[in-house]
């Protein structure tokens, strides 16, 4: 597979910390690591806004989508709301995490903890055609659950 190469800036706040990088030769999302000087406790139920220290340049034709890590999501109940977050190729702010900790415990976040995953993806514009009707088939509006369990 053609890998393509895009452009990156790592800002002050994360010097010494990884680009984003893939942890296995099979992983499809590269790690994020938090870009943060002293530790950031997000208590039970509550929300963290959590910097990463890097700017991308995404390529027109991709999106870079911000997921949660399973490791921190049955290990710890932590997990990453708008999920996944789109970041679009006419994005040039700081890559941000939006954490929330759906435990009953403290959960803390240290400088260069692994706190979610990057995966790069292309996609494909469209444009509509509004119409009077649509193809049928046999499912039709069936949905949210309609075929049992």
């Amino acid at each position: 597979m053609e890998q393509k190469t895009f452009r990156i800036q790592q800002l002050a706040h994360a010097n010494g910390l990884n680009l984003p990088t893939y942890s296995t030769i099979g992983s499809a999302g590269m790690d994020l690591t938090a870009a943060i000087n002293d530790p950031i406790t997000i208590n039970p139920q509550t929300v963290a806004l959590i910097p990463t220290g890097i700017i991308i340049e995404v390529q027109d034709g991709y999106e870079a989508q911000v997921r949660p890590r399973s490791g921190l999501a049955i290990k710890n109940g932590i997990t990453i709301l708008n999920s996944p977050g789109t970041i679009d190729s006419d994005y040039r702010g700081e890559v941000k995490v939006i954490m929330i900790n759906h435990s009953n415990k403290d959960f803390i976040v240290n400088r260069g903890d692994r706190i979610a995953q990057l995966i790069i993806s292309p996609f494909q514009k469209i444009n509509w055609e509004n119409v009077d009707s649509l193809t049928e088939t046999k499912r039709g509006d069936g949905g949210f659950g309609h075929t049992g369990i």
